[in-house]
């Protein structure tokens, strides 16, 4: 059995943010040499997420909307940001997002499914975050 590790770093331009990551895991997979397992990714940040869907900007653009509306930017809404902090949305919205993917690879690529694709969500950007890129296999 195989391991390999990375670590991804993204510091964005923006609070919120999607940043396609594919060709990111990709080149570790390559590195890794597995072509047979899995490949774990996830945000190290809780005001960050990893998941999969189409690679369209206004579904992105939908997304991003979509988690304001449900948890919308607002420094006295929140009982977190009683403790000096201004992103209890992002917390939230991380949660609404998801935590990680693992997507199997076969053949030495990931075996995903028409159009899937892995994206990095920031809630809180404008500062270093680390994603983990753990890949297991033979």
């Amino acid at each position: 059995m195989k391991t390999h590790t990375e670590y991804l770093t993204f510091n964005t331009k923006k609070r919120y943010d999607i940043v396609n990551i594919t060709q990111q895991v990709i080149l570790a997979i390559k590195k890794s040499k597995v072509k047979d397992g899995m490949c774990l990714v996830n945000s190290m940040h809780i005001t960050s997420s990893v998941f999969i869907n189409d690679n369209e900007s206004g579904l992105h653009q939908d997304f991003l909307e979509w988690v304001e509306e449900l948890a919308p930017y607002n420094v006295k809404k929140y009982r977190h940001n009683l403790t000096g902090e201004d992103n209890g949305d992002a917390h939230l919205k991380r949660t609404l997002m998801g935590r990680e993917v693992v997507v199997a690879i076969t053949d030495g690529e990931l075996d995903f499914g028409p159009w899937e694709q892995i994206f990095y969500g920031e809630f809180d950007g404008q500062r270093a975050k680390r994603v983990l890129v753990k890949i297991i296999g033979e």
